[in-house]
């Protein structure tokens, strides 16, 4: 549908676009991105029509885009520029209306009735029907933007072109915006080309992106291959990270702040402990990146208040996680910023383990083996799990990767298993050597400062060090409670 070949771009003797080609497929919706000064808006101007190219061709349907009459091409390509701003007073209604303009014939033009049917349709697409009898001039940025846009959709074109679509919109309304195009790319076969500042954007709703530096053709492709951490860097000259849509394929792009280079104190030797027999807290002044299994705070997070509570055997909740808060609550705790989980076993056996080598690591462990389980063999269990039983937390002073947090799980859980294969600790049910407990739980808490670790498998500094503290102490805390059995006989 639209075809770039070898185009260039010059503002007097600059080059602002240098020998970019691509074709953009009906019904797709492709996204240019790039840091200022890459010659997005430049190439969406000159896409439209609006600037001549320096050298090459742009193509609508096999067509030159000079070839075309500014009618023929207004029902065919339609444009919403980056500035909304306007030098007349219409109202909203009168706006729109200009959209149909390609389709006025006669000197006596009017709008027809279908006219008024399409118009009615956008400005409800674009969620200002009710700003129809307003002077555009009196609404808000974001406002404007959309009624814009409804000018634009009135033009019924095949081609839609955005500059920064979502300027001046606040969330709820970017994500209207986008999910309707991408919804009518679809279903109408819109095609949409759109230069987008916000890369999270791009890669949601864009089928393919190109990514421009300096007016030069970067890469081209699905946002998942073109949004690689170390070109992004390379291009927008800035911190950042990808990550993974927790919801969707497709990469998430997060910046990081210059660290202030100032002198901070161990947040280790900050971490304030209080151990009795209802819980074991652990507070600290800044936040640790986690990632547990945790009641409260599972999966990734930043916390800084961690709770490994008591609960009685015969704790039986449909909601655990809306208990605890609760439970929290009447305690004074904000539960949203709690890391939390829940054990059965008597929180006097837990120990507390500090590392002496070089790396500060605190491991803090509760563990009882009533409902010990054989990993191999856990099919021959019920499916009702009891309240449970080993909990591991493990805090590192140190930056860790993505790979170390998962790496420092797995080292963990070895660790874990070794020790209750040298307590002789059995499964029940299977009378076999048991791998854990139905309910076993694991955090592991970095603060994000000081050295980094690229991994934390078991032969690696860290992962010895981990794996050591977790299989003395889960061996300790079994034997604490071992005795504490004894002793009740």
């Amino acid at each position: 549908m639209i075809t770039v070949k070898d185009v260039s771009i010059h503002y007097g003797k600059r080059c602002v676009v240098e020998d970019v080609s691509f074709q953009v497929e009906r019904g797709e919706i492709f996204g240019i991105i790039g840091p200022n000064g890459s010659g997005k808006t430049t190439l969406l101007k000159a896409i439209s029509g609006g600037i001549p190219v320096s050298s090459g061709a742009i193509e609508v349907n096999h067509k030159q885009i000079q070839q075309y009459r500014s009618k023929e091409l207004a029902k065919k390509v339609a444009v919403l520029p980056q500035d909304t701003e306007t030098a007349f007073t219409y109202h909203v209604w009168d706006v729109v209306a200009l959209g149909r303009y390609p389709y006025q014939k006669g000197l006596l033009q009017h709008l027809t009735s279908e006219d008024d049917k399409i118009i009615t349709e956008v400005l409800k697409q674009t969620a200002t029907y009710e700003f129809r009898d307003h002077p555009l001039d009196k609404l808000s940025g974001g406002e404007r933007q959309r009624v814009l846009l409804a000018r634009s959709l009135a033009q019924e074109p095949d081609i839609l072109l955005l500059d920064e679509p979502t300027n001046h919109l606040d969330i709820s309304h970017q994500m209207n915006l986008l999910n309707s195009l991408k919804q009518w790319s679809r279903t109408r076969e819109l095609t949409v080309v759109a230069v987008l500042h916000d890369l999270n954007m791009a890669s949601l709703f864009c089928d393919r992106v190109l990514l421009l530096n300096e007016g030069k053709m970067v890469d081209l492709n699905e946002p998942n291959q073109v949004m690689q951490e170390e070109r992004l860097a390379e291009v927008y000259h800035a911190a950042l990270h990808r990550n993974e849509h927790p919801s969707v394929p497709s990469p998430l792009i997060t910046f990081i702040p210059k660290k202030l280079e100032v002198e901070n104190p161990s947040l280790m030797s900050q971490l304030v402990i209080e151990h009795s027999g209802k819980w074991i807290k652990v507070m600290s002044p800044a936040r640790w990146k986690t990632l547990s299994s945790a009641v409260l705070g599972a999966g990734t997070g930043w916390h800084h208040i961690f709770i490994n509570r008591h609960v009685g055997k015969d704790y039986d909740c449909d909601d655990a996680e809306a208990e605890f808060e609760q439970y929290l609550d009447q305690h004074g705790i904000d539960g949203s910023d709690v890391l939390g989980m829940m054990t059965a076993a008597m929180l006097e056996d837990a120990v507390l383990l500090h590392s002496d080598k070089d790396i500060p690591i605190l491991v803090m462990i509760s563990a009882g083996v009533s409902n010990a389980v054989d990993a191999s063999r856990a099919h021959e269990h019920s499916s009702i799990a009891e309240v449970g039983t080993i909990n591991i937390w493990v805090f590192i002073e140190g930056t860790l990767t993505e790979a170390a947090y998962v790496q420092a799980m797995m080292t963990v859980t070895e660790a874990k298993v070794k020790a209750l294969i040298d307590e002789d600790i059995k499964d029940p049910v299977t009378n076999t050597l048991a791998t854990g407990t139905s309910t076993d739980s694991i955090l592991i808490a970095a603060s994000q400062t000081e050295k980094s670790y690229a991994y934390a498998g078991t032969i690696t500094e860290l992962g010895k060090d981990i794996a050591s503290l977790v299989y003395n102490g889960t061996r300790q805390t079994l034997s604490r409670n071992k005795q504490r059995k004894e002793q009740q006989k």
